[in-house]
């Protein structure tokens, strides 16, 4: 291989490397029982929104609230849902109205 191949083999795997984790929800395990979710990390390919979930029976429930994303990286991302939350939720990233990531979140009590 020549050195031109080796620098464009480079670069591809770089380029689908970040699109595969351009949807993610960052590495939290749980989220504090509050009136509001909060998300530390939220990182989207595009403009999205954030739906959070209870969890019933390990499905997904009621809708409890949601937020706008934009593309990137989202920090601090908080989602009102009214009252504190008893049961686990979920988590639902969609980039142009299609679901690309979804994470289950422990309620610390």
């Amino acid at each position: 291989m020549t050195m031109k191949t080796l620098i464009t083999a480079a670069a591809a795997i770089a380029i689908t490397a970040g699109a595969a984790s351009a949807n993610t929800f960052g590495f939290q395990e749980t989220v504090e029982d509050r009136n509001n979710i909060e998300l530390s990390l939220v990182t989207a390919g595009g403009e999205g929104v954030v739906e959070i979930y209870n969890v019933q029976a390990g499905k997904q429930g009621a809708l409890l609230g949601m937020q706008p994303v934009h593309a990137g990286a989202n920090e601090d991302v908080r989602i009102n849902i009214g009252n504190g939350f008893k049961t686990d939720v979920l988590a639902v990233l969609k980039v142009d109205g299609q679901v690309v990531a979804t994470e289950e979140f422990d309620v610390a009590r």
